[in-house]
């Protein structure tokens, strides 16, 4: 007879705000760890889906309900990991627009976005694995981005390129050529849709700039990877 084993789910959940990837982070209200900041997440029921299962821990805990692109992207199961018992989880990853606001609940003492930045350079500590687990989500999110949609679902559409050009930015961790950018997100394959709309000047004195929401072949496929702007420098 096999050794039994629970199974859990964590999501990551990142968001860009003024051009910096942020991760969505719960306190721990119980042991172990508690006190410490972890991804959202729990055990599966046993009458539950994988994918049900992170949509009520998300929801739960951080009462965030609407999110793009939710997906399993890998699993994790070393021994050790959670100090109660042997425990596999599967982590998901998905995206959220900048005006999301996280709410606490069920055993969770807060809920807030961070800087990933931190997460990833250890300034701010994780509890079980789940530094790990950021580090891998951001790795496949910069991959994920090149072959769909989800970079414009970080952004509230309509929305300009400046905008768009900053969610790739931020997530990519590079600067990246606005003639460019501008040039293949606007080719005759039709990435974006203009709206015939315009963004009205703001406090800052922008001009007016064109809105734009996705378009149709811009589902099973990306405008832009990450290999053909390598030449562009890295952001500080």
């Amino acid at each position: 007879m096999h050794p039994a084993f629970a199974v859990t789910v964590d999501i990551v959940v990142f968001r860009v705000v003024d051009g910096a990837l942020e991760v969505l982070l719960v306190q721990r209200g119980r042991a172990p760890y508690a006190g410490r900041w972890a991804l959202p997440g729990g055990f599966k029921d046993t009458d539950e889906t994988l994918d049900a299962a992170a949509r009520r821990e998300l929801a739960e805990e951080t009462q965030v309900r609407s999110v793009a692109g939710l997906a399993q992207f890998k699993s994790y199961g070393d021994p050790g990991r959670d100090p109660r018992m042997d425990v596999v989880t599967v982590a998901y990853l998905a995206g959220a627009p900048p005006r999301t606001v996280p709410k606490s609940g069920d055993d969770a003492a807060a809920a807030a976005f961070f800087p990933v930045r931190d997460v990833l350079t250890g300034t701010l500590g994780l509890a079980f694995d789940h530094r790990q687990i950021v580090t891998d989500a951001v790795e496949q999110l910069r991959c994920t981005i090149e072959i769909s949609n989800l970079a414009t679902r970080f952004v509230r559409s309509p929305f300009t390129l400046a905008q768009l050009r900053r969610v790739y930015e931020a997530i990519w961790g590079v600067r990246l050529d606005v003639a460019k950018f501008r040039r293949k997100l606007l080719s005759a394959q039709r990435w974006l849709e203009p709206t015939g709309r315009v963004r009205a000047r703001d406090a800052g004195g922008r001009n007016p700039a064109q809105l734009y929401r996705c378009g149709r072949r811009w589902r099973e496929d990306g405008p832009i990877g990450l290999k053909a702007i390598r030449h562009v420098s890295t952001m500080d």
